[in-house]
């Protein structure tokens, strides 16, 4: 199936829904995908509400996982590396040579 090329009217209509389209913060996003997490209504309904797409909405919702998740690996990363820790692990090395 071959495509026509776009008429000019066309492309005017789709850059004007294009330019009204709603930009959601990421608070907003967050707070969305927190209220289909709750399950008080169901993910069609919560989308109907919003004005968005169910596609959307599951695409917020794993990109809301996948960025929980690199911060708490981060976090875990981070706190191992902790003066702390290091400290620790020091302490471990001189303890098992002392013994050795």
């Amino acid at each position: 199936m071959r495509k026509t090329p776009q008429s000019s009217g066309e492309k005017i209509v789709k850059d004007i829904e294009r330019a009204m389209r709603k930009h959601y913060s990421s608070e907003e996003k967050i707070r969305i995908v927190l209220d289909g997490l709750r399950g008080e209504d169901s993910i069609a309904e919560l989308c109907r509400r919003e004005g968005i797409s169910q596609g959307i909405y599951y695409k917020w919702s794993l990109d809301f996982v996948k960025a929980g998740k690199r911060r708490l690996t981060g976090d875990t990363a981070r706190a191992a590396n902790t003066d702390v820790v290091k400290e620790l692990r020091r302490e471990a090395k001189d303890l098992k040579a002392g013994a050795g």
